[in-house]
């Protein structure tokens, strides 16, 4: 599908949050260790959730109600649908934490904490670009869709040297390179200097 806006951050985080996903499950299922004892020290986990709930958190307080204003009751059935799968994910969050801090019983939950968050979050992302993109892109303007993007990146804040790393992780380089050429050559020469090697050193999992 064709948009009138710039979707390619949109899709980059989504699929930086499936692949983390991946990555998660992996490691929940991974034999021979204590996946709890894996998660509580990995950064990839960390990072997953802070991106995770910045980019949620955002499309709440910026996306939403700038679109309620102009759609029409079924795009308002989409938006109530989108803000209750949200709202779904942070309590899968806190769950697979208390699950990794629970000796007694936290082996054994911490697997189909994984698969519900996995389940829950990766239909959501599938919902949200089989219709709520083009909901978006029908509804709001550059402005506001600016004003969203905004206050993502402020949200980031002091993260923002991991995080574009993290969004490209795995990415093939074309792709890579069609992100960073948007970005100022500082920015550039930054990430393949700096932020890429850092990133790089972190144990994910």
């Amino acid at each position: 599908m064709t948009y009138k806006l710039d979707m390619s951050m949109m899709f980059a985080i989504h699929d930086a949050l499936r692949r983390e996903l991946e990555r998660i499950a992996r490691v929940a299922a991974k034999p021979g260790d204590d996946p709890r004892r894996i998660l509580a020290a990995a950064a990839g986990w960390q990072l997953f959730k802070k991106f995770l709930r910045v980019h949620h958190t955002s499309e709440d307080d910026a996306l939403w109600p700038a679109m309620r204003a102009a759609v029409t009751p079924d795009g308002m059935a989409l938006l109530d649908a989108m803000e209750e799968e949200h709202a779904a994910i942070d309590p899968l969050l806190e769950s697979i934490d208390a699950a990794i801090l629970d000796r007694e019983r936290g082996a054994e939950r911490l697997g189909g904490l994984v698969d519900a968050l996995a389940t829950g979050l990766t239909g959501h992302l599938k919902h949200e670009e089989s219709e709520g993109l083009a909901l978006i892109d029908a509804t709001i303007g550059e402005e506001e869709w600016g004003r969203f993007g905004l206050l993502h990146r402020e949200r980031i804040g002091g993260e923002a040297t991991t995080y574009l790393p993290w969004l490209l992780d795995g990415k093939d380089p074309k792709v890579v390179r069609s992100v960073l050429d948007n970005m100022p050559e500082e920015i550039r020469a930054a990430y393949r200097d700096e932020w890429l090697p850092a990133y790089e050193r972190l144990t994910l999992y």
